[in-house]
């Protein structure tokens, strides 16, 4: 709901409550965000202005105590007396940096506002509500447009700007960013996303301190190094205090951006205990110029508040981007268990290998094969093919179109991996096209990866594209895509752009203007997008693709990190997760089949193993967790998430719940010795509803025991040799199964597990997890007490 009395805005979702209000001399002065209230109660909410503070520039002489850098604004400029940082910095017309916007009028529309050529949040009639405010400047002929669109059911608000000049002048635009906003320090902690290839999205937390906390991208893509959404949460995280904030508890600020290139966030405490939050596209190596009657739209920001804790703002980001985000013919729908042929086979593969592969899947119960890197001519490793999309007559004798018949024979869908941003120098398109890579003249091309990055400025580059991805769609009737993307950009250049400064984001309009016209025909097409896993994990790609893979690393232990941190800000439905070959790949770590598949079923499950080389009774197990998944798929992807509170440093427990059934995930990483009990505590059920929680049985193999197992046995057997080898293929133990019945209220004050292996007895009710070892629990409402 959006109301406007007094010079006061009250923008108001199903929980939360925004207001800001013109002020004497047109600025837009923010007055409050938080928990919805009864009644505005501006004057007692807004920041005080009764003295003087030294070194000020007063904004009119007439006024003293009208300082703009002692004040909570909605959107500052340069050179009136506001010394922090800007969310723009132009060149004007006048050939000057001062802007002065001022308020001028407004209008409240029903729904949201499409945008030109960026991706944005999207709601049926009645769902949202928009604000526009006209601001202008002062001395030259520029507009400044602030848009705010109310999703009120997901508790969000989206914001964006539209710069106009009407001025017979150029302008030239050296930042502009999305939204500020300002509020008073409540002793806040900032928490970023961080990280790396294979370690993406690692939770980081630091006490807000004075100055300025930026978190940014260069690289061309939103990035895997510092993801754009960002938390503020009120109180000293680190420190642990009891007034923190914490996954049920506390007041936390939510903000992310739905682009996918460079972005820039930072977070500003002045000395006055102000708190600036900026977010939009980074200003590295950006110049945008503007001729008269010519404007350049930002992309929406998000923003949310929740006062119940990191869980409840996960909430409110997940109702986002699962309702107004991903794309409407995927909308709560479910996702395929898929099978993907990369980590078994690298380029080394044939027809026959793949098709005795996808035959094997298919008993197992997968839904998807999905042909990854290697299909087409010259790519039998990283260093040649890209660019060309002829299949590899050597591994495809017939064609890529009869091989995917034969998988749909068997009863599998069929996707396919591809790469269309990319291009090798050892392929028949660079030979064709060298000036379709990007490269700077006169300067010696970098590699990534072997290949070079193609010019999406370029319009004939994104035809070829176009054309190309579209046919291999049509001709091979794929229902699913994997769009990768493995190499940051250098030597950004294009001969197709007036400036240079322009190039990064006219490359990321070049990359949707290709996905809008490859996928938006084909609605029913899965996409699945990556970029050497989570380099490009936003809420921009997500409005193409339903799901992105989430990292190249999946050993599990990772995973809680990576797939925990980005749960902060996306829900389960868009995570790819994979149950790989152990030792890892990444890491060599050595983990069970059981915990793999535990940390892979809180996302989009699929599997990416040498399925050759699985025992019988590792097949059988493969085949229990993927009937266990589908049954309960839709508590998995659409439930709610939550992170549980855990006492331990060594143990992370998930939960999704769903309308009559929930499953917790109880993950351990390294075991301690003679370890204390374990506490199951799940709090949010009907107190007076009875519950009937369970473990999901799972197995433990003989060889993970090794020459223990002598001390079982009647006569010493060599635990590498025939005979135990033999019993590990074809038998396990079943790991300990509890059973419990009790009502909400005893689970939400903690239900004990059974004993941990405390290294000097065992039996079938003593839980073996050691290190990485972890259960699943499936809690169901049976009925009310009486």
């Amino acid at each position: 709901m959006i109301t406007f009395a007094d010079n006061v805005f009250r923008l108001e979702t199903a929980d939360t409550g925004y207001t800001f209000r013109i002020t004497k001399h047109g600025h837009l002065e923010h007055i409050y965000y938080g928990a919805k209230l009864p009644s505005p109660d501006i004057e007692a909410l807004a920041h005080k202005r009764t003295a003087q503070a030294g070194s000020t520039v007063a904004y009119g002489k007439e006024d003293p105590l009208y300082c703009l850098d002692t004040m909570c604004l909605e959107w500052s400029g340069i050179g009136k007396g506001d010394y922090r940082l800007s969310p723009a910095e132009f060149k004007m017309p006048d050939g000057g940096f001062v802007t002065d916007f001022v308020y001028e009028s407004h209008s409240v529309k029903d729904g949201y506002i499409p945008m030109k050529e960026l991706p944005s949040a999207c709601a049926v009639d009645g769902e949202c509500a928009s604000l526009i405010i006209n601001l202008r400047d002062k001395s030259c002929a520029v507009t400044l447009t602030l848009i705010y669109t109310v999703f009120e059911k997901a508790n969000c608000i989206t914001r964006r700007v539209i710069l106009e000049n009407r001025d017979n002048r150029p302008l030239v635009i050296r930042r502009l960013l999305s939204m500020s906003f300002d509020t008073v320090n409540s002793g806040f902690t900032l928490i970023t996303f961080d990280g790396d290839w294979a370690k993406e999205a690692h939770r980081h937390d630091r006490p807000l301190q004075h100055g300025v906390f930026v978190n940014e991208s260069r690289t061309g893509a939103s990035g895997n190094k510092h993801n754009p959404g960002f938390l503020l949460c009120a109180g000293n995280c680190v420190a642990k205090c009891e007034n923190n904030a914490g996954e049920n508890h506390g007041m936390v600020y939510g903000f992310n951006l739905i682009y996918s290139g460079n972005h820039f966030g930072f977070v500003e405490l002045s000395s006055h205990e102000l708190v600036r939050v900026g977010l939009g596209i980074s200003p590295h190596c950006f110049e945008w110029t503007l001729a008269e009657g010519e404007g350049f739209e930002t992309p929406e920001a998000v923003i949310t508040f929740s006062d119940k804790g990191f869980n409840g703002l996960s909430r409110n980001f997940h109702s986002f981007v699962n309702n107004y985000i991903i794309p409407e013919a995927w909308q709560h729908k479910e996702r395929p268990v898929l099978y993907n042929s990369w980590e078994p086979c690298f380029f080394k593969f044939n027809q026959g290998k793949l098709l005795g592969l996808a035959r094997q899947a298919k008993k197992l119960g997968v839904e998807l094969f999905v042909l990854d890197d290697g299909w087409f001519e010259g790519r039998d490793n990283d260093s040649a093919g890209l660019g060309d999309y002829a299949p590899n007559r050597r591994k495809f004798p017939r064609g890529l179109a009869p091989f995917a018949k034969k998988i749909r024979k068997l009863g599998l869908d069929f996707g396919i991996w591809v790469e269309p941003e990319m291009v090798n120098e050892n392929s028949n398109l660079y030979r064709a096209h060298p000036e379709w890579a990007v490269q700077q003249p006169g300067r010696e091309s970098t590699l990534g990866r072997n290949q070079l990055v193609l010019d999406l400025c370029n319009p004939a580059v994104r035809d070829y594209i176009v054309v190309s991805v579209g046919k291999l769609l049509d001709e091979t009737g794929a229902s699913y895509v994997k769009w990768d993307m493995n190499r940051h950009i250098s030597e950004f250049w294009s001969e197709h752009i007036a400036s240079q400064g322009e190039f990064f984001h006219r490359y990321i309009l070049g990359l949707y203007d290709v996905l809008r016209r490859i996928f938006q025909p084909r609605p029913r097409i899965l996409l699945e997008t990556c970029s050497s896993g989570g380099n490009r994990f936003d809420l921009g790609m997500l409005c193409f693709s339903p799901q992105i893979w989430a990292s190249d690393n999946t050993d599990p232990v990772e995973r809680l990190q990576i797939q925990g941190g980005l749960s902060y800000l996306y829900p389960q439905s868009t995570m790819g997760a994979h149950v790989s070959d152990a030792p890892h790949q990444q890491t060599l770590r050595d983990t069970p089949l059981s915990t793999r598949y535990n940390a892979a079923c809180f996302g989009c499950l699929g599997y990416e193993m040498d399925l050759r080389y699985l025992s019988p009774v590792e097949k059988c197990e493969v085949k229990e967790q993927i009937a266990f998944y589908k049954a309960r798929r839709k508590v998995f992807q659409y439930g709610t998430f939550e992170r549980l509170d855990s006492t331990k440093a060594n143990k992370t427990v998930w939960l999704c719940r769903g309308d009559d059934q929930a499953v917790a995930g109880f993950f351990q990483t390294l075991a301690d010795v003679s370890e204390g009990h374990d506490a199951l505590r799940i709090s949010g059920f009907d107190p007076e509803t009875r519950c009937r929680i369970s473990t999901k049985p799972q197995k433990l193999y003989i060889k993970r025991f090794g020459g223990l197992v002598k001390h079982i046995t009647p006569v010493p057997l060599n635990p590498a040799g025939f005979i135990l080898r033999t019993v590990n293929r074809h038998y396990a133990l079943t790991d300990c199964v509890e059973t419990y019945e009790c009502s909400g209220s005893a689970l939400a004050a903690g239900i004990l597990l059974n004993n941990q292996f405390m290294g000097s007895h065992y039996n079938n009710k003593t839980r073996l997890l050691g290190d990485y070892g972890s259960n699943l629990y499936v809690i169901e409402m049976t009925e009310m007490y009486a």
